[in-house]
């Protein structure tokens, strides 16, 4: 019997390490099949670099990556202190 408290049987499905394991593994499978599928497609590029193998999943990363740095900075530019609302 495994006894670890993430993955006790009363707990929610998605919060328990198994689901979340066979989750992150799944996704992997899809991310690599879609990018080999990309492979086989001819493409027809616009501008060049989208013709490029995988281009919409390193892309796509890149654009995640820059939001979520941009989030950040706009985060760090617009913060308040804890006492704000204080007076």
């Amino acid at each position: 019997m495994n006894d670890r408290l993430d993955d006790r049987p009363d707990d929610h499905w998605l919060t328990r390490a198994s689901t979340i394991k066979r989750l992150r593994i799944g996704s992997l499978a899809v991310l690599a099949a879609t990018v080999l599928m990309d492979l086989a497609i001819d493409h027809h590029p616009y501008f060049g670099l989208d013709g490029t193998p995988g281009f919409g999943a390193w892309f796509g990363f890149a654009a995640c990556v820059a939001m979520i740095v941009f989030a950040n900075a706009l985060g760090a530019v617009l913060k308040r202190p804890d006492t704000y609302y204080d007076s």
